[in-house]
């Protein structure tokens, strides 16, 4: 049985995401956008539409942090601003038909790198690869989480 080391596997998910990012953009030439935008097009779906500040909290962000995030991205043209109907002074914003076309081609772009790449490893690593994909995704809520409700908690804690 191995044990867990955190600081090894901080350190390869670091360079792992950003060699995918790399590549992936360097296949679809697509252009470069800040992670907190990246973050922002991933909460905005083709469909949902949503307010600045439920944005905000959704992220962990600050309002006037997003707000200048969606000033800028509008500008770039990665999302929709539209004024309420029931209230002009509130909008709501959505990710621009320009801002989901990059993100399924950067989608696909990876997903296809990452399948040409695994194909070069051995069975074994494929299958360990494919086991710890829902371990990873447990451990991504477990950080978006804390980072909500920071206050330290273990296993042992919950009933």
């Amino acid at each position: 049985m191995s044990t867990l080391d955190p600081a090894h596997l901080a350190a390869v998910i670091s360079p792992l995401r950003r060699t995918l990012l790399a590549a992936a953009r360097a296949a679809e030439d697509l252009p470069e956008i800040p992670d907190a935008q990246i973050e922002i097009i991933r909460a905005l779906p083709a469909g949902v539409v949503t307010t600045p500040g439920e944005l905000a909290t959704r992220l962990g962000m600050s309002r006037p942090t997003v707000s200048n995030l969606l000033r800028t991205m509008e500008a770039a043209g990665l999302i929709t601003r539209t004024q309420r109907a029931d209230d002009r002074r509130h909008v709501t914003v959505a990710a621009s038909a320009k801002a989901l076309d990059l993100f399924d081609r950067f989608d696909r772009a990876s997903a296809q790198l990452i399948a040409a790449a695994a194909a070069t490893l051995p069975a074994a690593d494929r299958d360990a690869l494919a086991a710890a994909v829902p371990a990873l995704e447990r451990l991504r809520a477990a950080l978006a989480a804390h980072r909500l409700d920071p206050s330290p908690s273990t296993p042992e804690d919950t009933p």
